[in-house]
């Protein structure tokens, strides 16, 4: 005899086995629950019924007579009515919990349905509750580890770009200094050109570098590294940025600081790039318990792509607990605001 005959392998579980992940006899015992509450209710309703007939002075005779058909009609009509709005009323919370499935993600936490109803449908809706907190759990650590990687990733290639391709660039650049200065005077100008040219290549080099591995954040902390963010972005754009950076801030983990510059970094790129505008403006304070960094413009808005950068500054939040909020008006600029309880801000 075979395995598959056996039942011992297969694509489908054998039977009386469960399921990893699903707790013992949850599921079953909920619906048999809600079974018996729906055969309940239906024999309370035919149960009202025939007690109704019984004590009323109605009579159906056989054959039934035309004058009783209004009667019997009357009298399904209510009990179909009663039936309806008691199982309408007891499979209410299924309503809300099919509009939860529908617009769940795991990048936007918190999302959870309040327990009501009868005790069967909600443990049915704790259960889905409590797989939501599993789910949002494996995807911060499943993305707290990519993000891990991609900060290592980023800090090799600067590293290789400033000792690696930075020197070489210093390099060509001394040397083209030596030959101008021998060159013969109609080709001193070529050759000045073509120094200008590494010159600026090496320029580039250098912030491609500092834009991958903030090392101003690491030196000087999160302030001079948001004012360099501004100041480089009022350099490249010629957008004006207002900054408002509260100095009484508490002291701020490592992970906090690079979230809150990695999303401002992504927030200003994509006012440089997409925007518009004309002026912006970034902020961090306390406000009401939270640290509250803001990124604002009165460029031209519009609908909010979730693209790869914004769904990474969702996936870098939620690293944190923290909730990035994207408001995009058309015409009207747009806000992008991320709130960290001060709770988990704080180093430790």
């Amino acid at each position: 005899m075979n395995d598959r005959a056996r039942g011992g392998t297969g694509d489908a579980p054998p039977a009386g086995t469960r399921r990893a992940g699903a707790p013992r006899g949850a599921s079953r015992p909920a619906a048999q629950g809600l079974f018996r509450r729906l055969v309940v209710i239906n024999g309370l309703v035919f149960a009202a019924g025939t007690l109704v007939l019984a004590v009323s002075p109605a009579t159906v005779s056989a054959p039934v007579a035309w004058a009783e058909v209004p009667v019997l009609v009357i009298g399904l009509a209510v009990m179909l009515v009663a039936n309806a709005l008691l199982l309408r009323r007891s499979l209410a919370p299924l309503d809300a919990l099919t509009t939860l499935m529908q617009r769940v993600d795991l990048l936007r936490t918190g999302d959870r349905l309040p327990g009501g109803g009868n005790r069967d449908l909600t443990h049915v809706i704790d259960t889905f509750n409590a797989m939501l907190d599993r789910l949002e759990a494996e995807r911060s650590a499943s993305s707290a580890h990519a993000l891990a990687a991609q900060e290592g990733e980023r800090q090799r290639i600067a590293r290789e770009l400033h000792d690696e391709i930075g020197q070489s660039l210093t390099v060509v650049l001394l040397g083209l200094k030596r030959v101008v200065d021998r060159a013969p005077a109609d080709l001193k100008e070529d050759l000045h050109g073509v120094q200008e040219t590494v010159r600026a290549s090496l320029d580039e080099v250098r912030q491609v570098a500092r834009r991958l591995r903030p090392g101003v954040l690491e030196d000087l902390g999160l302030h001079s590294a948001l004012s360099a963010l501004c100041t480089d972005l009022s350099r490249m754009s010629g957008i004006p940025v207002t900054r408002s950076v509260r100095p009484d801030l508490p002291a701020l983990g490592a992970d906090v600081e690079l979230v809150l510059y990695r999303i401002a970094q992504e927030s200003l790129t994509n006012i440089a790039r997409h925007a518009h505008a004309e002026h912006a403006e970034l902020s961090l304070a306390r406000e009401d318990g939270h640290l509250v960094l803001r990124i604002t413009d009165d460029g031209r808005g519009g609908a909010v792509q979730e693209g790869a950068g914004i769904r990474g500054m969702r996936e870098r939040a939620l690293l944190i607990g923290a909730r990035l909020t994207i408001d995009s008006p058309p015409g009207a600029g747009t806000r992008v605001s991320l709130a960290i309880p001060c709770d988990r801000s704080t180093t430790p």
